[in-house]
């Protein structure tokens, strides 16, 4: 356990912050005592490889402190969250896993930032579970089922993901019963129905409320664990803890980001 105002690196980490910030160096030194900015700067100089924080900390601050200190990676326009879904008795009494995005970060996307966020995620779950990413952007339409400003968004956001990342098997707009179980989605789409549809294991939300919501009732509900929300589109590895997580969430957690930062060796 570190206390950073008796640290031997508070110093430096007070300098590193004032020539970031533009901030007078009496001021960083105030700063850089506080345990969240501590661990982003100790995170920024290469002392640490990763960082979790948040269960004492809004998820607004942390993120904030994390942009302004870590930075976000080149051409990343937002960062986002995903939160990975163990969910017990899914089909058939057997576990499944999920992935929801965005839970944490951004509270009404664009169609841009919401194809971005569905690449990223596809790509984390690729790297992190070593399974095939198969990725419904979701709605409260299915296929032209209806029609409003908020479905155009995420059919748009769409065809901005497949066309960016024609490697991954990306879907929408998809309702969430379409998304997860394979007879409605035979019975609401007329024709091939795809890869994704009925099979999806990522699940893109059109907005925080949305995810977020989705995520809590998830959680409650089937009673399932949830790990996160992992961050993405940062430098380096993070994650943000829910004010709500249990001792196990935050193990998950830290198992979680100490396999992404192995696989960045």
């Amino acid at each position: 356990i570190i206390d950073p105002t008796k640290s031997r690196k508070l110093n430096r980490y007070a300098k590193v912050y004032s020539r970031l910030s533009k901030t007078p160096l009496r001021t960083s030194l105030l700063i850089a005592k506080q345990p969240l900015f501590y661990s982003a700067l100790a995170l920024r100089c290469n002392d640490v490889e990763a960082m979790i924080g948040g269960l004492v900390y809004t998820s607004g601050d942390f993120i904030a402190v994390c942009k302004g200190v870590i930075g976000l990676k080149k051409n990343i326009a937002v960062p986002s969250s995903f939160f990975i879904m163990e969910i017990p008795n899914f089909e058939d009494g057997k576990e499944k896993i999920l992935v929801y995005a965005d839970a944490s970060v951004n509270p009404n996307p664009s169609s841009e930032e919401l194809a971005d966020i569905a690449i990223a995620t596809a790509e984390s779950t690729k790297k992190l579970l070593g399974i095939t990413p198969r990725v419904a952007l979701l709605s409260f339409s299915t296929k032209g089922s209806a029609s409003h400003p908020d479905v155009s968004k995420v059919i748009e956001a769409t065809k901005i993901a497949r066309k960016k990342a024609k490697k991954f098997k990306i879907d929408g707009e998809l309702q969430a019963d379409a998304a997860l179980r394979l007879d409605v989605a035979k019975r609401k789409i007329k024709g091939d129905i795809g890869d994704v549809a009925g099979r999806a294991n990522v699940l893109i939300f059109p907005d925080l409320d949305a995810a977020n919501i989705s995520y809590k009732l998830t959680q409650i509900l089937a009673k399932a664990n949830a790990y996160g929300p992992i961050l993405q589109g940062f430098k380096k590895p993070l994650s943000d803890l829910s004010r709500g997580a249990t001792v196990q969430d935050i193990i998950g957690v830290i198992a979680i980001v100490a396999t992404i930062t192995r696989g960045l060796k």
